[in-house]
C-alpha cells in the first residue's frame, strides 16, 4: 500500500511517497515558486537531493511533473501511477465542519468551500491540489487531514473571544488553533516513546519553529492552543507579531495609514523576530548576532523565549498539573539555547534539564530531563506527514 501525501500552498506544492507496509518514506520534496518565474522542484531520493528546474504556471502542472519524477525510469521509486492506492492532503483551514479526517467527495469540497474566508491564502490551494490529482488520476480515493481538526476538542471557555456573541454566530470568530497534526503526531509519539498512556498523563507539546505555538494535551485531548482564528495569536514567531493588543493594532494602522489587508501583511510578515531584531527571522542567524552582543538581537531572543515560558506556565495551571513537555519543528528540535531559556527557573514545577545533554542534542528522540525531573522533558521531530498518510490508510481500508 503506497500513500502519496501532499501539501499545497499558494506558491508551493510539497510532496512525500510512503511504502505503509513498512511505514517508511520512498521520496520527499517539493515545487517551489509555482506561478512564478525561476520555478523549480526539490526532490529526495534514498541517497540524493537535488532541484530540477521546471515551467510550474500552476498547480495542476506542479502535480503532474511531480508525479513524472515519482515514475521517471532512472531516479524514481515506482515504476508507474497505479501504484499510489491513495493521496492524503494536507488541509489547513476546517473552522468546525471538521473534526477529523475525512475521504474527500463533494460535499466534502463545499463544506470547505464554505470556509474558504477564514484562511484565504491556503484553503484555495489545498483545493488546487484536490482538483489536479482528480484531473490527471480520475477515480483515485482523497483524503483530507485538517490543521484545525485536533483543536476541536478545546471546551467553548477557551476558544470563544470576549466579544458579541453575534461574530461567532455569524462570522464563526473564535480560536482554531494551527499545527493540529503535529501536536497529534507528537503528543501520541512521546507516549510511545516512553512507554506510557496517553489518556493517563498531561502534556504540554511546543512546536517551535518559524511559525509557533504550543498546545496543552489532557489525556489525548487538546483543552487549549496558542494559535487562534489565524495563525496570527500566541508566541511570537519568525515574522509574525504573536499576541498584541487590538488597540495598538488600530493605532498603526492610522499612524502608518495601512488598510486592513495592508495591516495583516505587516503583522504577518514584518513583525515576530525579524521586525523586533531587524535583523532575521532565521534563529541561527538571531543566535550569532548575540555571541557578538547584538542588543536588539537579544532582546528578540529574550521576548522570543518568555513567551515560551509564560504559556507553559498557563497551560500547566489550566491542566492542573503536567507530566511531559515535547519541544517539536525546527526550532525546538535544533536550538538548544531556546530549550534551555524557555525553561530557565522553572525547577519550582519540578522541571530539571540536563544542560549538558540539551546542549548536544538536535533533531532525535530523546529525553533532556534529568532523572530527578518530575516532568518529563522530550524532543520528538515531527512527521505530519506520516501522520497524513497514516489517516489516509485508515479511512480507506
Amino acid at each position: 500500500m503506497k500513500i502519496l501525501v501532499l501539501n499545497c500552498g499558494s506558491s508551493s506544492i510539497k510532496y512525500a511517497l510512503y511504502d505503509m507496509e513498512s511505514q517508511t518514506l520512498m521520496a520527499a520534496g517539493g515545487a517551489e515558486r509555482v506561478g512564478m518565474e525561476g520555478s523549480f522542484v526539490k526532490i529526495k531520493y534514498p541517497g540524493e537531493k537535488r532541484n530540477v528546474m521546471h515551467d510550474i504556471p500552476e498547480h495542476t502542472e506542479g502535480v503532474k511533473f511531480i508525479f513524472s519524477l515519482l515514475t521517471d525510469p532512472e531516479n524514481g521509486v515506482i515504476k508507474s501511477l497505479s501504484e499510489i492506492d491513495a493521496v492524503g492532503h494536507r488541509m489547513v483551514h476546517g473552522g468546525e465542519k471538521f473534526q477529523e479526517s475525512v475521504v474527500i467527495n463533494g460535499r466534502v469540497i463545499r463544506a470547505f468551500e464554505a470556509v474558504s474566508d477564514l484562511a484565504p491564502l491556503h484553503n484555495p490551494a489545498n483545493l488546487k491540489g484536490i482538483r489536479a490529482v482528480k484531473e490527471l488520476m480520475p477515480g483515485l480515493p482523497q483524503v483530507g487531514v485538517f490543521d484545525t481538526a485536533f483543536h476541536q476538542t478545546m471546551p467553548a471557555y477557551a476558544y470563544m473571544y470576549a466579544i458579541p456573541h453575534e461574530m461567532y454566530d455569524r462570522y464563526g470568530v473564535r480560536r482554531y488553533g494551527f499545527h493540529g497534526t503535529s501536536h497529534r503526531y507528537v503528543s501520541q509519539r512521546v507516549c510511545e516513546f516512553l512507554g506510557v498512556d496517553i489518556n493517563k498523563v498531561k502534556i504540554i507539546s511546543c512546536h517551535i519553529g518559524n511559525g509557533a505555538s504550543i498546545a496543552a494535551i489532557k489525556r489525548g485531548k487538546c483543552i487549549d492552543t496558542t494559535m487562534g482564528l489565524t495563525p496570527l495569536e500566541g508566541l511570537m514567531m519568525g515574522t509574525r507579531s504573536g499576541d498584541i493588543d487590538g488597540g495598538a493594532i488600530t493605532y498603526l494602522q492610522k499612524k502608518l495609514h495601512l488598510g486592513p489587508d495592508e495591516m495583516s501583511d505587516f503583522l504577518n510578515k514584518k513583525c515576530g523576530m525579524a521586525g523586533v531584531t531587524g535583523i532575521s527571522s532565521d534563529m541561527r542567524e538571531i543566535e550569532a548576532a548575540c555571541a557578538e552582543g547584538n542588543r536588539q538581537a537579544q532582546l528578540g531572543l529574550d521576548m522570543y523565549n518568555y513567551r515560551i515560558k509564560k504559556y507553559i506556565g498557563a497551560y500547566a495551571a489550566a491542566m492542573n498539573g503536567l507530566d511531559i513537555i515535547v519541544f517539536t519543528a525546527g526550532v525546538g528540535e535544533n536550538q538548544a539555547g531556546v530549550r534551555s531559556d524557555a525553561l530557565k527557573g522553572m525547577g519550582w514545577m519540578g522541571i530539571q534539564i540536563d544542560e549538558e545533554l540539551n546542549a548536544r542534542t538536535r533533531g532525535e528522540e530523546i529525553v533532556i530531563s534529568t532523572p530527578d525531573s518530575k516532568v518529563k522533558v522530550v524532543i520528538i521531530p515531527t512527521d505530519e506527514e506520516l501522520m497524513i498518510a497514516r489517516d489516509t490508510l485508515a479511512l480507506i481500508s
